[in-house]
């Protein structure tokens, strides 16, 4: 049968299915000879619809970008019907763990908490021991991903992870939903672009539209699910992943509406007046004590595994001790630590108890929480990370409010504020902490005071603490990641397997003419201006030749090449492609010349721009694959 092309993009990848990797077999244990028979006729029966699919776009005439978003908006559908069942499996595993023991009268007393802690954490750390299931599924996992396996993410460990999230969660151990949720769709995104043979760079969007998806219908903010899925997931604000990112994240939102509710996830006070005193002078105080507490959350939260990893005894004693200890610790706060399991920060937190009362609290969830998951409990971190901030604030505000005379500082104001202060620092993802904060308050008169304690927050935690909790979980692992690339493969690079040796170059007494024919004859937004001996003089970029133009008017023609050429400060062939794009950003350029040195001035050898790093580093990256 003939079938029409895919297309521009739309070219097979040959990813393996679904709940399968490289090293698994299928999903329900059938040998690798038997799962073809099983589910052959099905794949072929989906590609052909799939095949007609593609046929359709293309009588439609439908760019790339369309067909993305239209599946960014069904990935945002399946993204919030997955968090409504994660938050069923929850209440599930809620009813297990706690309520259905409770009903015995034995476990009544608060006594007992720690006990049933203890199983839910013990029974989440057995499911993953027992199916094998690797380290990862979370939101740094799903950052490598992106970064170095193409978005390829696997369903069944991911399944595992989530139903051991539920268990943890619906025990009362300190973790988010979040995370699982994130994961989930990131997954549902990367599996839909797999199956349908989308290219490598669009499954990757396709993740990230899952991810974004995830978390606004989480915390029914689909601002900040774009700008999570873009900032963390992604490292990009590319033009290509905006829009559909946007529309899967809005979708989501809406998706879940219906079962949860248009309230914002927390049920937080009303906004009071930001003083502008306050705004100037104290919040910067807010934004370091962020920062600090960020520093010890990330460097407690990174070093749990290895301490529990040195515990004498056997290893079922130690998610035993972490959920027993997290339950005590729960039990401790009256459950205003976990609630049922559900994103939850109680209206109490918000500066509604004494300072030192709040302060203690926020410790206690960073304590709990490095306890759950540092033992072997699965979950999030992204909401612990907002009570802590929630209960820092609130306890510094709660104090400003007896130290410092007249209405200046607010107690609930700080509270929102110390959120968006903490995930700035702890997960070194600014921009969401502002637009979630945002979100849940709708006052504008919060933007500025959150964007000066996130900013000031990211900066302290950064000088305090070298990795956040997503970055730090990476690097335990050996891998290095920047803007959705890895960093380790962008250092191995040189700039001499970059570079283009063969630059459209013209001399320093090229005529203006000369130029503008040069310039039609060159991609690049620069043209190299180099002596008959090959030593740079410097670059003409095509911005100034329009200035030329315009601005000197007859004198124009007078102009040659060493009048317009700017200085650059160059690159030299040994440099790794990391610190060549680190060049480009910091001079707000998209390409430099590069030289080698030599004893009668440098030699001009070829130019990098920005598309030369990304083609560098794509075909190592396939090489490696």
């Amino acid at each position: 049968m003939n079938t029409a092309a895919p297309p521009p993009g739309l070219e097979p990848a040959h990813a393996p299915p679904l709940g399968e990797s490289p090293h698994e077999g299928s999903p329900t244990g059938a040998s690798d000879s038997e799962a073809p028979l099983r589910y052959g006729g099905v794949l072929r029966r989906a590609a052909g619809v799939w095949d007609r699919v593609l046929a359709a776009l293309e009588r439609l005439d439908w760019d790339e970008g369309g067909v993305l978003m239209v599946f960014g908006a069904l990935i945002g559908v399946a993204g919030g019907l997955s968090v409504v069942g994660f938050y069923r499996l929850i209440d599930l595993c809620y009813a297990v763990f706690v309520v259905w023991p409770e009903s015995f009268g034995t476990f009544r007393s608060p006594i007992y908490f720690p006990v049933l802690t203890a199983a839910g954490v013990w029974a989440a750390w057995a499911l993953v021991r027992r199916t094998h299931t690797v380290d990862g599924q979370n939101v740094p996992d799903v950052q490598l991903a992106v970064a170095k396996r193409g978005g390829r993410i696997y369903g069944r460990p991911v399944a595992v992870r989530t139903i051991a999230s539920a268990m943890t969660l619906g025990a009362g151990g300190s973790a988010g939903s979040e995370g699982p949720v994130a994961v989930l769709g990131a997954t549902l995104g990367s599996a839909i672009g797999r199956h349908l043979r989308f290219q490598p760079r669009q499954i990757k969007v396709l993740v990230g539209c899952g991810a974004a998806a995830g978390i606004a219908a989480a915390f029914n903010a689909p601002f900040a699910g774009a700008f999570f899925a873009l900032e963390e997931v992604l490292g990009s604000f590319s033009v290509g992943a905006f829009s559909p990112v946007v529309i899967a994240s809005v979708v989501g939102a809406l998706t879940v509406r219906p079962f949860l509710g248009v309230h914002p996830a927390f049920r937080i006070p009303s906004a009071g007046d930001v003083h502008p005193i306050a705004s100037a002078l104290l919040y910067p105080l807010l934004g370091i004590a962020c920062g600090l507490v960020s520093a010890l959350y990330s460097r407690l939260y990174l070093g749990a595994p290895a301490f529990f990893e040195r515990l004498p005894g056997p290893r079922w004693l130690r998610p035993v001790a972490g959920g027993a200890l997290t339950g005590v610790i729960v039990a401790a706060s009256g459950g205003l630590l976990t609630g049922n399991g559900h994103l939850a920060i109680p209206a109490r937190v918000f500066g509604g108890l004494a300072w030192y009362a709040l302060l203690a609290l926020a410790f206690a969830k960073i304590l709990a929480t490095v306890l759950t998951l540092g033992s072997g409990g699965s979950g999030g971190v992204f909401t612990p990370t907002l009570f802590v901030g929630a209960a820092l604030g609130g306890g510094l505000g709660v104090l400003g409010e007896m130290v410092v005379p007249g209405e200046v500082i607010h107690a609930h104001a700080w509270a929102l504020v110390g959120m968006a202060g903490l995930v700035a620092g702890a997960t070194r993802a600014p921009l969401t902490a502002i637009f979630m904060v945002f979100e849940m308050t709708d006052d504008y008169s919060y933007v500025v005071p959150l964007m000066i304690v996130a900013v000031i927050a990211y900066a302290t935690a950064r000088r305090y603490a070298p990795h956040g909790l997503y970055d730090g979980w990476l690097a335990g692992r050996g891998e290095q990641l920047s803007h959705g690339a890895d960093r380790a493969l962008m250092e191995k690079i040189r700039v001499r397997e970059a570079l283009d040796p063969d630059a459209v170059q013209v001399p320093p007494n090229a005529r203006l003419n000369e130029l503008i024919e040069a310039a039609g004859r060159t991609r690049r937004g620069v043209l190299p201006v180099v002596e008959a001996d090959g030593c740079l003089v410097g670059l003409v970029s095509h911005h100034a030749l329009r200035e030329a133009i315009v601005a000197q008017g007859d004198l124009a023609p007078l102009l040659i090449a060493a009048d317009l050429a700017e200085e650059q400060e160059p690159l030299h062939p040994e440099q790794s492609l990391r610190a060549a794009l680190a060049a480009m950003n910091a001079r707000s350029v998209d390409a430099l010349p590069v030289v080698e040195a030599r004893e009668e001035g440098p030699l001009f050898v070829g130019l990098l721009s920005r598309a030369d790093v990304l083609v560098a580093y794509e075909r190592e990256f396939a090489h490696e694959v």
